[in-house]
């Protein structure tokens, strides 16, 4: 007779309470995909939720596409938005990202690009 029992950490997620609707920009890779949830690690045992690592869950804002997390006290803008707003708004890029064309420094605008 052989017993096998597993444990290891399980982090759940949801979307913070009263931040349902906000999406605001990822501060790693800058797309406009930043979500902000409640994020709580617990040991698991036999794949079953035992005890949380911690006594409370953190806030923070998640971005789906590169999968990093900030917490929420680091984001000004995010409490501002849901403060009513009325401060500063990021303005949107025209064209692609900084940094995007920097393979060749002599190409003109619309040339094709080789490397």
């Amino acid at each position: 007779m052989a017993f096998i029992f597993t444990c290891g950490t399980h982090t759940f997620q949801s979307l913070l309470q009263g931040y349902e609707s906000v999406t605001v920009q990822c501060q790693n890779c800058g797309n406009f995909s930043g979500k902000v949830v409640k994020r709580w690690e617990w040991f698991t045992f036999c794949f079953v939720p035992i005890i949380p690592f911690s006594l409370k869950p953190w806030h923070e804002v998640n971005c789906h596409i590169c999968h990093f997390h900030q917490d929420l006290k680091y984001r000004p803008d995010v409490q501002q938005q849901m403060n009513g707003g009325g401060g500063q708004q990021i303005p949107m890029q025209n064209g692609p990202p900084q940094g995007w064309n920097s393979g060749n420094p002599y190409a003109q605008p619309g040339q094709p690009q080789y490397k």
